[in-house]
């Protein structure tokens, strides 16, 4: 017989591949089979349908396309006889999947054999249903798998509760049909059928609240005596996995009496006596058994509170804590993190353990203990987790030391008591682990020793012992670089000096010389080095002795090739040569930073960028700049939570909610000069200090007594109240010099005018001036009322060319707008032509607020810049 022909047996194809060489001749072999194959196919053979069948299961295994037999497996299952059936039905769930469209084609198949006389062939075509049943079968097929719930033969009702998980799964309307049937299996003494039924009610109460009612007052009891019953049964070989009854009946009635009592006092106390006695009689040596303890803890920690059952789960979970599994201690860290917030205080009391798994070699449990450790820390025990933590991290691995530096600086600056105590740990981490120490740590280290005068001369002669020990840790040596430059003189004059302080004498030779050392250090980056040429212009002027080796030292790096080092190289020693009489006010001691501040902008509470209607990413300081595809960030975004506390000024209060640079106001005028440009999104959006839309606002006065200081709950007030004063703002009025952007925005009295068979939106002339008219025509997509499309058409109504045409938009919180790049940035004279651009506007307040939009257009008329902008507040309300 040809080895090759559709009459060959499976055995003997699977003894051609195994004897294979190599991977073409696998393939070759596969190949000449499938040929074999599909030729028997296209001649209709049904004696060796089977056969192959078989043997494309089997090449599928391997990995090889097996879709033409797809519908041999349909006539299989169409066969009368059970063998056919058999190999049909094993051949769909292996070579289909519900996604398949051909299997739509099974259904009647299914449907039929479902109700045929041989139990065999129905627990086929439940097995088939079960595991690949799309949508839509589920929908024809669910009847017959409710009536075959209450069928004579155990094995077809364990089957047709699996293949109704199935169902309900796909189809959650359907549970309503199943929960009485699924009710009834909980009485049943088949095994089989009860794990099953189990699980279906496991499955019904996840998707259905009412069937989670209807088992909560009609099951609860039952499953309760069920448990009991199992606890307390004696040795049952049939069932037994080392010494434990029927562990994964054990396992299923627990996860459906978590279920039932979670928020439910009445059923949890009917459940709380059996808990209790599997927490207590299970044996914790076997793997079964510490399954079903953990199952048992987890019950105990959704049901509703019972203090002394917590305890015990949580004893439970302390016991595993010293188990020798890998397994069994994760699981426990997993389970304590939740049980964390349920009793702290009997958590606490395993904190020992669990600073132990911290030093595990285990990489996932030592990174889940950590976790665990940081929700652990609080004020009271701060300081000793802390010490256990540092001492560690001397010993911990590379790859592990990162993220444990990262907790335990955050558990320092969360819980820090005092400001001594912050430092001095700092300055145990750095050493250790200065390099994985994040740019955010060592800014806040500084911030804090700014703030506490009173340990500025304790600060810097421990970081100048650090450096001596340490100096390879470049975060360690940017702080100590940072303070000697501030406090260089407090560091030789011994100023400050605590009780606690050793003796430390430093004479100014030895303050350049660490300085210098830095600077000269090839491993350490351009941050670094350019904060040591900061530092020793500041020590020219607090050592005068040394002023002219500073000089010689910067003198060496006005021929670098960095850029950077060499342009500061360059102006420091100019002031060093050159303005000796203004070098001691230049490099004064920098002001205290303000903590709130800092913080707010690490929190990343600051807006970051602003996005122009022509894809430009605008940086602002301390932002990050958004990618050009990104909407307008939303400029009303202010809450009162997350903005800062205003200082003392008024216009630090509002350089730190914008993030933005205002240069300080000058003595003698008491105006500062703003230079402005079409680029400068946020400011101009915000009208800092800008006179709304003059013919010729190229400069601009900025007055502090201009900068509208209010707190941004009041401004966000003004923005919701329906009272508020709306204050229209004409694109060429110039009479005030602060818009504010927050004004109260009137709704529009617009009706939309129906025209056919939906509603139409009228134009609106959304800006009109004397060189500039803007009008909005609006579309609506069907079945989204929430998103507006607008089209925007500009025109020129003046007799000179409009170039760099730019629009920019804003809208409060609850809009979102999306802007698309115009159709061009030249606008020509006396209306000749036009620039559309495309804006799609989504209102999560539909149908309460209506549409508001701050507008500014920027432009060049004979190379001037001109701004204008206005208010839309006409838009039609239905939008």
């Amino acid at each position: 017989m040809n080895p090759f022909s559709s009459g060959t047996r499976l055995r003997d194809m699977i003894r051609a591949i195994r004897a294979c060489k190599t991977a073409a001749e696998e393939r070759g072999v596969v190949r000449k089979d499938c040929a074999a194959i599909r030729a028997a196919i296209s001649e209709n053979d049904q004696d060796y349908r089977h056969r192959n069948i078989a043997k494309l299961m089997f090449i599928h295994m391997l990995g090889y396309p097996t879709h033409f037999g797809q519908m041999e497996c349909l006539k299989l299952i169409a066969s009368p006889g059970f063998p056919e059936k058999r190999i049909g039905y094993l051949g769909l769930m292996l070579l289909l999947d519900e996604r398949q469209e051909v299997l739509m084609l099974v259904t009647n198949s299914i449907k039929q054999d479902l109700n045929h006389t041989n139990q065999y062939i129905v627990g086929l075509a439940l097995c088939a249903l079960g595991n690949i049943g799309s949508a839509e079968m589920a929908r024809d097929l669910a009847p017959e798998v409710e009536r075959l719930l209450k069928f004579r033969d155990p094995n077809i009702r364990k089957k047709a509760a699996l293949c109704s998980i199935r169902i309900i799964r796909k189809v959650p309307d359907l549970a309503e049909n199943f929960i009485n049937p699924a009710a009834a299996l909980l009485s049943e003494k088949h095994h089989g059928v009860l794990i099953t039924g189990v699980q279906l009610c496991i499955d019904l109460c996840k998707i259905s609240t009412e069937a989670l009612e209807y088992f909560r007052k009609k099951c609860t009891d039952g499953l309760v005596k069920i448990l009991k019953d199992l606890t307390n049964s004696p040795y049952a070989p049939e069932y037994d996995v080392s010494g434990i009854t029927d562990p994964f009946l054990h396992i299923r009635l627990l996860r459906l009496l978590c279920a039932l009592g979670q928020d439910d006092a009445n059923a949890s106390d009917a459940m709380n006596d059996i808990l209790a006695q599997v927490a207590t009689k299970t044996e914790s040596n076997k793997n079964a058994g510490n399954a079903i303890l953990y199952e048992c803890v987890a019950t105990i920690m959704s049901v509703e509170d019972n203090g002394g059952l917590r305890v015990l789960a949580i004893n439970i979970l302390g016991r595993f804590l010293s188990n020798r599994d890998n397994n069994i201690r994760y699981v426990a860290l997993n389970m304590l993190m939740k049980a964390l917030a349920v009793d702290s205080q009997a958590v606490q009391r395993h904190r020992a353990t669990i600073l132990e798994c911290v030093k595990d070699t285990d990489p996932s449990i030592r990174k889940r203990a950590v976790e665990l450790v940081y929700l652990l820390v609080n004020e009271s025990n701060v300081k000793p987790m802390t010490k256990e933590l540092i001492e560690y991290l001397e010993a911990s691995d590379p790859e592990f030391r990162g993220d444990l530096t990262a907790k335990i600086c955050s558990i320092v600056e969360k819980f820090s008591p005092e400001k001594i105590w912050y430092i001095d740990q700092m300055l145990k981490v750095l050493p250790e682990a200065g390099n994985y120490v994040k740019d955010e740590v060592w800014h806040s280290l500084i911030v804090v020793i700014t703030n506490a005068s009173n340990l500025h001369g304790y600060a810097v002669r421990s970081l100048y012992r650090a450096v001596q020990a340490a100096g390879e840790q470049e975060t360690l040596v940017r702080v100590a670089v940072w303070c000697i430059g501030e406090y260089g003189d407090m560091l030789v004059n011994n100023a400050g000096r605590l009780d606690i302080e050793e003796p430390l004498t430093v004479t100014e030779s030895d303050a350049v010389d660490v300085v210098e050392t830095s600077i000269k250090s090839h491993s350490f980056d351009l941050t670094t080095r350019a904060m040591c040429l900061i530092a020793l212009l500041k020590l020219s002027s607090r050592f005068p002795s040394c002023s002219q080796r500073i000089n010689d030292i910067i003198v060496q790096y006005k021929g670098s090739f960095v850029l950077e080092l060499q342009q500061r190289a360059i102006e420091f020693n100019s002031v060093i040569e050159r303005h000796q009489n203004i070098r001691p006010s230049l490099v004064e001691r920098m002001p205290v930073l303000d903590e709130a501040t800092y913080s707010g902008r690490k929190a990343g509470s600051l807006p970051a960028a602003g996005s122009t209607s022509q894809g430009v990413s605008v940086n602002l300081p301390n932002g990050v700049a958004k990618p050009s595809a990104a909407p307008l960030v939303d400029l009303l975004d202010l809450s009162s939570d997350d903005v800062p506390a205003p200082s003392s000024s008024g216009g630090d209060f509002l350089q730190d909610l914008l993030g933005v640079d205002l240069a300080p106001v000058s003595s003698q005028s008491g105006t500062n000069q703003a230079q402005k440009s079409g680029t400068d999104v946020l400011l101009d959006l915000l009208s800092i200090g800008t006179p709304p839309a003059n013919s010729r606002p190229s400069t601009t006065q900025v007055s502090p007594s201009n900068v509208d200081i209010r707190s941004p709950l009041d401004l966000l007030d003004r923005l919701s109240s329906p009272s508020a004063p709306s204050v229209q703002v004409s694109p060429t009025a110039g009479s005030s010099p602060m818009l504010d952007l927050l004004n109260g925005f009137p709704s529009s009295p617009s009706i939309p005018v129906t025209e056919g068979n939906g509603p139409a939106y009228p134009s609106i002339v959304a800006f009109d001036s004397s060189s500039l008219k803007l009008t909005f025509n609006f579309s609506k997509q069907p079945g989204n009322p929430h998103t507006t499309l607008i089209e925007a058409s500009f025109t020129n109504k003046s007799q000179e060319v409009l170039t760099n045409f730019i629009f920019q938009a804003a809208v409060p919180k609850f809009l979102q707008l999306h802007l698309d790049p115009a159709s061009g940035n030249t606008l020509p004279a006396n209306g000749n032509g036009s620039i559309t651009q495309k804006l799609k506007i989504t209102n999560s307040q539909h149908g309460k607020k209506s549409l508001v939009m701050r507008i500014r257009i920027a432009y060049k008329v004979n190379n001037k810049d001109v701004l204008e902008e206005g208010q839309v507040n006409n838009f039609p309300r239905d939008l």
